[in-house]
């Protein structure tokens, strides 16, 4: 049976003397490392731990988060990644839908837990990640324990999707899931782990970076972890420690290229950059390698149910030839193994170029939701994996993304799709940040509402920016209505921007509004 410790396991013994982490001032090597994660493991078992039972961490990255992705499953449990974003409610949600059994803990969430934990029905054991020492504690009072995992279809980790759209559900994902998915993505992309270094900047709670886990470790590189994404200390971390790869989402991705200390910073070891969870503005992706000619973009789309990858756009995908343009504006094609189909409402397959839902079938998707097998069916609809996106493919295989279908705008019966408003919109200067969302129009039903927050300095003029959408995209489809903000839109953990956030924003103004107007509650 596939086991994601299997990847550990050979590590040891490929490369033992090989650096597996770097975290501050702590390295340790392969053999060190896979020692400490069957130490913990055996300290878990200590604590009562039995296979099947949820270990939960509510922690900033560090080399301790590592080694709690090997050692839960380790010892047979599943690893509960928490959002350290998230509300005391929020959280104790999640602890009390997993069940957590144990809860891992670093001091800087020390007081969201504290505040969180009045709320959880049966509070867990809890384990401290001890600033400067990490897990010591667990490797020096416990002996190492032989794996415990099964392996297969056996669920390795759960986790809880962003809650933007409702109620938060628990993604299970098997060991094979994490494996398959890295495999498919290194086939795909050729790539060897001797001189890779991964930059942990991202959240390791998200199911992308926390995908890489897996993926650096099935091929020996070595695991860079810096506590939080900060432009500064991740372009700093970029130079020191000869980072090859990293994945950032759009709007970090961004914050890196606008940052002041880029144009200063060594930037040459960087091969490959990934980004995912938002489409990349175009304005950024040619910024970015502007910044840095030599630098592989990789677009990953997926999603967390899809474990996380459906389909990769390859750095050469991303410098097609002028007659190729088009295809820079795809998510690539799909990974080795993926199935990917366009369906209408009704279930049925869509052909070439026509639009619908993007459907998925894999070996490393998701096993369903944890206790909640009702909304499992419904995703699993049909034998398909229903993404909730919006799509279509074209001959070549190439898939487009149009939107995310609860996201799209139907404006005087034509649909208009928010990515590619905000794709034009992101073109002109000045533009750091944008969102473009539907709001309710007596005549047309919805019309289109574009948020922006510019670069610093930048003064937006709105009409030469209606001019400007006019002569990239069809009238119907530029925003009627502006709105210029003075603080960056809000974003998720993930570093996603919450458009129903904005659209209840939006909502609540207006309707405070128009009781100020009328007198009317």
């Amino acid at each position: 049976m596939i086991r994601v410790t299997q990847a550990l396991r050979t590590a040891q013994l490929q490369y033992p003397d090989r650096l597996a982490s770097i975290y501050g001032d702590r390295r340790h090597s392969w053999a060190e490392f896979s020692d400490r994660v069957a130490r913990i493991a055996g300290a878990f078992a200590g604590l009562g731990i039995e296979p099947g039972d949820r270990i939960a961490i509510l922690a900033e990255n560090s080399d301790s988060y590592l080694e709690c992705f090997f050692a839960a499953p380790w010892c047979g449990a599943i690893l509960v990644p928490v959002n350290t974003r998230l509300s005391p409610p929020e959280v104790s949600y999640v602890m009390n839908h997993s069940g957590a059994k144990l809860l891992v803990v670093d001091e800087a969430m020390a007081s969201l837990w504290e505040r969180t934990r009045p709320l959880v029905a049966k509070v867990p054991d809890e384990v401290r990640i001890e600033p400067g020492s990490g897990l010591d504690s667990l490797v020096g009072t416990s002996g190492p324990i032989a794996d415990r995992s099964e392996g297969g279809v056996e669920t390795a980790s759960i986790f809880y999707t962003g809650g933007t759209t409702g109620r938060s559900k628990g993604v299970m994902l098997s060991h094979a899931a994490h494996i398959l998915n890295s495999m498919a993505m290194w086939a795909t992309l050729g790539l060897s782990g001797e001189r890779l270094r991964y930059l942990h900047a991202a959240p390791m709670f998200h199911v992308a970076d926390a995908e890489f886990v897996h993926a650096i470790t099935l091929v020996g590189g070595t695991h860079v972890i810096i506590p939080r994404f900060e432009p500064a200390a991740a372009l700093s971390a970029i130079e020191q420690h000869r980072i090859t790869d990293c994945i950032l989402v759009p709007t970090m991705v961004q914050k890196i290229v606008d940052a002041p200390e880029r144009a200063q910073t060594d930037l040459s070891s960087l091969q490959r950059l990934y980004y995912g969870g938002a489409p990349m503005p175009e304005a950024v992706a040619t910024r970015a390698l502007a910044a840095l000619p030599d630098l592989g973009l990789v677009q990953l789309y997926g999603q967390t149910e899809s474990g996380p990858v459906l389909t990769l756009l390859t750095p050469d995908g991303h410098r097609s030839s002028q007659e190729q343009a088009v295809r820079k504006r795809s998510a690539g094609k799909p990974l080795l193994g993926t199935d990917i189909a366009i369906m209408d409402s009704d279930g049925n397959l869509l052909p070439v170029g026509e639009v619908g839902e993007i459907v998925a079938r894999s070996g490393n998707l998701m096993s369903g939701y944890w206790d909640d097998p009702e909304e499992t069916a419904k995703a699993f609809r049909g034998g398909w994996l229903h993404t909730g996106d919006g799509g279509y493919m074209d001959a070549d295989g190439y898939l487009y993304v149009t939107d995310r279908l609860k996201d799209m705008i139907i404006s005087g019966g034509e649909n208009i799709y928010s990515i590619e408003v905000e794709r034009a919109i992101s073109l002109y200067p000045g533009v750091a940040q944008c969102a473009v969302i539907g709001i309710p129009h007596e005549q047309w039903g919805e019309s289109v509402h574009a948020i922006i927050f510019p670069l610093d300095g930048a003064v937006i003029d709105t009409s030469a920016l209606l001019d400007h959408c006019r002569g990239l995209i069809a009238g119907y489809k530029c925003p009627r209505s502006f709105e210029i903000r003075s603080e960056q839109l809000p974003l998720s953990g993930a570093g996603k921007i919450l458009k129903r956030e904005l659209r209840d924003e939006w909502m609540k103004r207006t309707q405070a509004a128009y009781r100020a107007g009328t007198g009317t509650a």
